[in-house]
């Protein structure tokens, strides 16, 4: 093979095909569109799972939990950073609920 010049070539022209050339397929179709689960015909469909009191608890027991940590190794700053996080968050779950009660009302 190293002396016949014609394989070279075949073995040349086949390996260029096969790297360079891009081969003739179909384009696939596209997927059909699937709208997000969470539109708004799906959020009429779909209950929300967790009550207001049901999370507002969850909240009070992460922090509780936290601030029983830090007060038992005294750390005071932590206790103050985690008892201004409680109350941010706490807000911000009463607005975020509020939305959603609202958008369950529509």
């Amino acid at each position: 093979m190293a002396n016949n010049p014609d394989a070279r070539r075949k073995f040349l022209d086949a390996a260029s095909k096969y790297l360079l050339e891009t081969p003739k397929k179909a384009v696939p179709e596209p997927a059909p569109f699937v709208p997000p689960r969470l539109t708004f015909s799906a959020l009429k469909e779909i209950p929300m799972s967790r009550s207001r009191d049901r999370i507002l608890a969850n909240l009070e027991e992460m922090y509780t939990e936290a601030f029983r940590r830090a007060k038992e190794t005294g750390d005071e700053a932590q206790m103050a950073s985690l008892d201004f996080a409680y109350r941010r968050e706490q807000l911000y779950f009463e607005i975020l609920l509020d939305v959603r009660d609202a958008v369950e009302r529509r």
